[in-house]
């Protein structure tokens, strides 16, 4: 049973300690996205978002193809850390890689030329309004999930390995799984210095 809205806000977290267990099924969480997809909102309704849910064997592989890219980049006698969160991620059930399709984008700056410098700015708000929808409900029925940011170094590669149209841009990775352990206690900066009224 989904909780109110202002629960589900409330209770999305960041999980790191994540298994690849789920209290629901592989077809709730296609459910859950695609769900997403319909009803978040996109500039001029251009319905730009492009997802992809990797499951199983198909999520493993992404991190290995992270692990294999960062252990290119990161040296050797430091990596450990590194290896480490990788796991982390890979552990889970599996990961949401959120894209933005750049022919659409194109599309809008040509047919909307007053606004053509801020479609992609507008793209990414789009994508992080999916992004949040998609990590609130995965929370709410009973999922952990964080948003890692590695789509520069892999994007070629996960086009390549998954024959996805090169010109969609990965925007950020949602592994998720079942809950290992849960978060710290989350601070918060004194609300009076993060928002203004002007009556």
């Amino acid at each position: 049973m989904a909780s109110d809205f202002r629960t589900a806000i409330k209770r999305r977290r960041s999980y790191y300690s994540i298994g690849s267990n789920s209290p629901i099924s592989d077809e709730a969480i296609q459910d859950i996205v695609n769900y997403a997809v319909l009803y978040t909102p996109s500039a001029f309704n251009s319905q730009s978002a492009r997802v992809v849910v990797l499951l199983g064997d198909e999520h493993r592989k992404l991190w290995d193809i992270v692990r294999e890219t960062l252990g290119k980049l990161v040296p050797a006698d430091n990596f450990q850390p590194t290896d480490a969160k990788v796991s982390s991620f890979a552990s889970g059930r599996g990961t949401v890689l959120f894209y933005e399709d750049g022919g659409v984008i194109n599309d809008l700056q040509t047919n909307f030329p007053l606004y053509a410098d801020m479609m992609p700015r507008f793209s990414e708000n789009s994508s992080g309004m999916l992004q949040f929808a998609v990590w609130t409900m995965l929370e709410d029925a009973g999922l952990g999930a964080s948003l890692q940011h590695y789509g520069n170094l892999i994007e070629a590669e996960v086009a390549r390995t998954w024959k996805l149209n090169p010109e969609w841009k990965l925007i950020a990775q949602m592994p998720f799984g079942g809950i290992s352990a849960e978060p710290g206690p989350k601070e918060f900066q004194p609300i009076e210095e993060r928002v203004f009224v002007f009556p």
